[in-house]
């Protein structure tokens, strides 16, 4: 049988819940141990009524406008419905009662108690009741006769019995429990029912089966039980018309019998397997209403119709519904609403065929496996499939003689339409502003964010909007009319952004109060087209956008100047913007199994507007859904799903997402939940609001914001190795936007980029400190490889004090590896860093990143003024013949003179037999002394849309200038000739200029494609952008390329004497 699993939803704290239906079953009622009586209008209802009867409630029961409740305090107490008034005290006992039931009429009650007795009482009157003494135990429950001429109950002493309500007596009792001394102890709470209307059977759960006895007889007349219930059934309650009988076990297992057939026609599993301890079935429809041990209350729909029929339909009209479902845009349901893996059940016609008495052509087969969909589905809607008309006829025939108002007496099966069983659709959820509370709230959070918050009040007395600001220095709080009754909104420094949808008269409109004009016109409202709404709004820096129903992106400047349109791949679910970011969260298809499908876009819209994320999917945890979408207070892109994960944008891992915190870990109870308002990366926080038993806050009082900290899942984090790795990786990741900054031109503290470098080598050293004393050496080469160069020289050093010299020698090998890496990126770099400043004479007095080397020179210059520059300048001898040759310096700025000669000389062969941890010693001197060198310097503001790199780390190019001048030396000892080394005279230093120096190969490269890169990129109208282009493009060529065009700008392969001058050249300074 097809019915319908709705999610379960937080109804009480944890404990026994109990639940039922009103008289006409439009509201579901629950009482838990939290002590309130909650009235639901529907399962999807945020905001339910809530009545408070005492410290905990263990019972409920409904009837005529009365509310009867089984309360901590040893009473039954009375309320009006719905208004929830109290209307006294029915009866007391010595201790809990533990159940309350009504009669048929609602004019009694009866109440079982922990002091092992059972009262009847009459509402109106409550001095007219009768006491029933028999039980040795707490009474666990309750139930009445339809007649009213007898009462059963069950016991913690094992027993069930059934008492003649006139004379007190009990006719018959059956030993069936299992014996406990407490309701808390007893394996079942043993929630008995007699059968509706006739009261014909008594159904009483016991271990994993149903017994059903005979009114009177007192006989077993039958079990009901399934192969699939594995542990003891709680409760059972009857359908309205008596045919239909629902249990639930206490491993949350809910299963469904036809009484008459006796066959299982639904098996429904609680989603986490919690105890089924309320189960209440609707008086007119076909819905079951269920709560658990843990609070929860959950939903069962379209199981059977109570008058006796099926549902509404058969199942293949249902199926048929779900398999168009699965193509069905237009999907309207609420968040929670997805469809259970259960929900597709079908039977095997052994059993009979279900069919409505009507005269339709729908089929529905009665118990066991589904038949193959290649059987059933058929191009033609008319036409019928011979097996099973042959079936149908055999079945009709067989059942003709039964009589006529029985299940199984049908027409012969006509036609048969498509069935599916595969996996169920999830049905969408609705758009949401990241920071609001539900719509159908009359007191309700619009927004709620870093910048402040807006609140909506729409009651009888007052329909309005405040906007408050958490800096008051922004602007002062307003107070707005809501006049067009706007639903969605967002806050910024600049504005506050409204919208609304569409009504018969009006249409949907976007509302912007540009604070920060400066003249005195402060708001402007466009209207959207007709048929169309707007159903998600952002902000960000200077700009606004607008995401429609009609798949539409509306772009907007701050001050109301419509900007580009464009097409959402799928229906918006939610977006946020800060500053030049704007994040879109849409549907991009068909969840199924109760995830949700979505697809996310990240856009840049400076100046130069690009897309970063281009509709990737974006992770959830199974069977959730999006709750808070947004950014860092550092423009990083976060969200957060129901399950409490937090997600972050990892920029240096391809723009992965990384769940950073789990905020379920922080909840005290299963039923509360953290509301997030913001997030800060430096300093590590994550703000939001702790719910208690809900999913969001309430307007008033005013919610106080909590401060949680981060925590990535790695594993093994209670040891000291696993703590450490995980604070290094997210130190990492939540530094990732310093970079992010500095490559975009906004400003950012060079100090915060120092101190997390420093934090993360500190980590990084341990950890390979506790891999040395593990004995863990590969594991420390692994982390080596994760250093900068001076935290490689310290984990040299104490390779070498911890006498662990072949992981030193490890450690220099892989030093030497970076060493030349690093190298060959500055040898290049400088190079074309050199050729930018010859080509940028006569554009000195412009802020573009030609003047950068200046910044390199004035290192130097400071590092030499301090006394460090001994580490930085080599000139070697090589002894030849007893002469001594010129000596070359390393490639520290070609440009300018130095006279320093303090330097020692080191011979070609005594550097290549150096041992190589003295080399890396020497090579970390040099870079602490130009470390030190670059930290008295004031790093350079980057200034927003400005784009300047960053300058140069000094330590990197300090310690490859003793590589460089050492492979200067071996091509001069190679290319020397021998013949003319006698004759050999100092050269004179020419008095060479810039315009003077011959042309490179890029030069001469660029002159030829200049056009090329003009042509596609007509706006180019500086030098700078032209040769910034070039070099992007230079660099793409293959390095066989890149030297045929040196050799080209050296006119061929350089001769002796070019050689010769070239060395000369460079020896003067």
């Amino acid at each position: 049988m097809p019915a319908t699993q709705k999610p379960m939803r937080y109804g009480h704290t944890e404990g026994h819940t109990d639940v039922c239906f009103d008289d006409s079953g439009s509201c579901i009622v629950t009482c838990g141990s939290d002590g309130d009586v909650r009235i639901w209008e529907d399962l999807d209802d945020d905001d339910p009524k809530s009545i408070n009867v005492g410290e905990k409630a263990y019972s409920c029961a409904l009837k005529n406008g009365k509310l009867v409740t089984a309360v901590s305090n040893n009473t039954i107490q009375v309320h009006t419905f719905p208004e929830g008034v109290p209307d006294g005290i029915l009866t007391r006992f010595t201790t809990n009662a533990n159940h309350v039931v009504f009669n048929g009429d609602g004019t009694k009650i009866a109440a079982g108690s922990s002091d092992f007795l059972v009262k009847i009482v009459d509402v109106m009157d409550c001095s007219q009741q009768k006491t029933f003494r028999g039980h040795d135990a707490p009474v666990l429950s309750l139930s009445f006769d339809p007649k009213d001429i007898f009462l059963a109950s069950s016991s913690c002493d094992g027993s069930v019995k059934v008492w003649q309500i006139s004379d007190q007596t009990c006719p018959i009792s059956w030993p069936l429990l299992q014996k406990c001394n407490d309701v808390v102890n007893a394996k079942s709470i043993c929630r008995l029912a007699w059968q509706p209307k006739s009261g014909k059977l008594l159904a009483v759960p016991v271990e994993k089966s149903v017994k059903l006895y005979k009114r009177e007889t007192w006989s077993n007349q039958f079990d009901l039980s399934d192969d699939l219930i594995s542990q003891t059934l709680n409760i059972v309650t009857w359908s309205p018309c008596g045919q239909y009988l629902a249990a639930g076990s206490i491993n949350g297992l809910i299963i469904i019998w036809n009484v008459e057939t006796k066959n299982c026609i639904e098996r429904v599993k609680h989603e986490k397997g919690y105890a089924i301890c309320g189960l209440s079935w609707h008086p007119t429809c076909g819905q079951i209403a269920y709560t658990d041990a843990e609070g929860n209350l959950g939903l069962l729909e379209n199981v059977c119709d109570p008058s006796g029929k099926m549902s509404n339909s058969k199942v293949s009209s249902r199926v048929e519904k779900d398999y168009n479902d699965l193509f069905d845009g237009d999907d309207t349901s609420n968040v929670g609403d997805c469809l259970n893996d259960n929900a597709v059940k079908t039977h095997s016609f052994s059993k009979g065929i279900v069919n409505d008495e009507e005269d339709d052509d729908d089929l529905m087969l009665a118990s066991g496996r589904p038949r193959q969909r290649s059987h059933i589905l058929e191009d033609d809607e008319n036409s019928v499939d011979v097996t099973m008309l042959k079936i149908g006829s055999s079945l009709f025939k067989e059942e003709e003689d039964d009589q006529g108002g029985s299940i199984h007496n049908l027409p012969v099966v006509t036609s048969q339409r498509p069935f599916y069983d595969g996996p169920m659709p999830t049905p969408r959820q609705k758009p949401f502003q990241s920071g609001s509370t539900p719509l159908h709230l009359t007191h309700r959070f619009m927004v709620w964010n870093s910048i402040g918050i807006i609140r909506c009040y729409n009651d009888e007395q007052d329909n309005a909007i405040d906007v408050e600001f958490h800096d008051t220095s922004i602007h002062h709080a307003t107070h707005l009319l809501n006049t067009f009754n706007y639903t969605v909104a967002d806050l910024s420094h600049e504005a506050v952004l409204l919208a609304c949808e569409s009504t018969d008269e009006l249409a949907s409109k976007l509302h912007c109060l540009h604070l920060s004009s400066w003249d005195s016109s402060k708001e402007w409202i466009v209207d959207m087209p007709p048929n169309e709404d707007i159903e998600a709004i952002c902000l960000g820096q200077g700009w606004a956008a607008a995401a429609t129903s009609s798949l539409l992106l509306r772009l907007f400047t701050i001050g109301g100047v419509q900007k580009e349109v464009f097409s959402l791949p799928g229906p918006i679910v939610s977006m946020a913007g800060h500053g030049e970011q704007l994040v879109i969260v849409y549907h991009r298809g068909t969840g199924f199994d109760g995830d949700q499908c979505l697809g996310v876009q990240l856009l840049e819209l400076g100046k130069k507007k690009k897309q970063i994320l281009h509709g990737d999917p974006l992770p959830l945890t199974r069977k959730s859904y999006l709750v808070w979408v947004g950014f860092s207070a550092e423009g990083t892109p976060c969200y957060v799903d129901s399950e409490g994960i937090v997600r972050m944008l990892n920029r240096g891992l391809g723009h992965t997402w990384t769940p950073v915190c789990n905020t379920r870990e922080h909840c005290k109870g299963k039923s509360d939940h953290y509301w997030v308002v913001g997030i800060h990366e430096n300093p590590q926080q994550l703000r939001c609001i702790p719910c208690k038993g809900s999913r969001f806050p309430p307007t008033l009082p005013r919610p106080a914001v909590a401060v949680l900290s981060f925590k990535l899942p790695y594993c093994q984090t209670a040891t000291e190795k696993g703590q450490m790795e995980e604070q290094y990786w997210r130190s990492v990741i939540f530094h990732n936007h310093l970079d992010y900054l500095a490559k975009n031109g906004y400003e950012y503290e060079e100090s915060a980029k120092n101190q997390a470098t420093k934090e993360q080598q500190e980590l990084l050293l341990k950890m390979l400190a506790l891999s040395c004393k593990l004995e863990r050496e590969f594991r420390c080469v692994e982390l080596a490889g994760l250093m900068t160069q001076n935290a490689v020289n310290l984990a040299i050093k104490y390779a070498s004090r911890s006498r662990r010299l072949i992981l030193a020698q490890r450690l220099g090998e892989l030093a030497v590896e970076k060493a030349a890496e690093l190298a060959a990126t500055q040898a290049e770099e400088e190079e074309e860093e050199d050729f930018r400043k010859k080509l940028n004479v006569g554009y000195s007095n412009t802020s573009t990143e030609w003047s950068q080397p200046r910044l390199r020179n004035q290192v130097e210059e400071d590092t030499e003024d301090n006394g460090e520059a001994d580490n930085t300048e080599e000139n070697t001898e090589i002894h030849k013949h007893g002469a001594v040759t010129s000596s070359s310096q390393g490639r520290i700025n070609p440009f300018k003179v130095s006279g320093n000669s303090r330097e020692p000389a080191i011979s070609v062969s005594s550097g290549r037999s150096t041992n190589i941890l003295d080399t890396m010693n020497k090579s970390s001197k040099k870079s602490t002394a130009l470390n030190r060198a670059t930290d008295n310097e004031k790093s350079p503001v980057i200034k927003p849309l400005i784009p300047k790199p960053k300058p140069k780390q000094a330590s990197a190019a300090s310690f490859f200038q003793k590589r460089t001048s050492q492979a200067d030396r071996t091509e001069e000892v190679k290319e020397e000739n021998p013949k003319n080394s006698s004759s050999e005279t100092p050269a004179v230093c020419p008095q060479n200029t810039e315009n003077q120096r011959p042309k490179t190969g890029f030069q001469m490269w660029l002159e030829e494609n200049r056009s090329n890169i003009l042509s596609d990129n007509p706006d180019f109208s500086d030098e700078a952008d032209i040769i910034k282009e070039g070099m992007v493009r230079f660099k793409v060529l293959s390095s066989e390329e890149r030297k045929a065009w040196a050799a080209k700008a050296k006119g061929g392969t350089a001769s002796d004497g070019a050689e010769e001058k070239k060395r000369n050249v460079w020896s003067c300074f």
